[in-house]
């Protein structure tokens, strides 16, 4: 697979707006490498952003956002990316004001049944999945993540 993407990538796989990824690098929520002044991009950081876009579709605040990513940091020793790109499934869990990561069904299945108050979940790994599969279909189709981005701007 590819090993570095381009801003333009990044939008084009995760449906982020421009402006937003350039944001997140200036608040150092997922950072690039650069060369020159591009923003290149590893799959570790994409699969960030795709996490990230997950949960701010689903009502998380770039504060909450912070929250969960420290606390993979701590729990795990790892990043986000290296935390959900492994085979099992993880699934957030949160009512607001704890956070769970779990991976047995038996657990989450315990959470909720035990939840005061509705629980949110989303499954993280789904989203790293996801950005896999896009990757491997632009790749597969034979045009480059740029190529289709302007094609799909061209149609609009």
């Amino acid at each position: 697979m590819q090993q570095s993407f381009t801003s333009r990538d990044v939008v084009s796989l995760t449906g982020i707006t421009p402006r937003q990824l350039q944001w997140w690098d200036e608040r150092r929520i997922v950072v690039p490498a650069r060369e020159g002044r591009r923003r290149l991009y590893s799959m570790e950081d994409l699969a960030e952003v795709a996490v990230i876009c997950q949960l701010r579709r689903r009502g998380f605040s770039l504060q909450r956002v912070r929250k969960v990513m420290r606390f993979l940091q701590r729990e795990f020793g790892k990043r986000l990316a290296e935390t959900v790109s492994g085979a099992s499934k993880y699934h957030l869990l949160t009512d607001g004001k704890t956070l769970y990561l779990e991976t047995s069904p038996r657990q989450i299945v315990d959470i909720l049944k035990n939840a005061r108050q509705p629980m949110l979940t989303i499954c993280l790994s789904d989203a790293v999945r996801q950005v896999h599969a896009e990757i491997r279909a632009k790749k597969s189709s034979g045009t480059s993540m740029s190529r289709s981005l302007r094609k799909v701007r061209k149609a609009s």
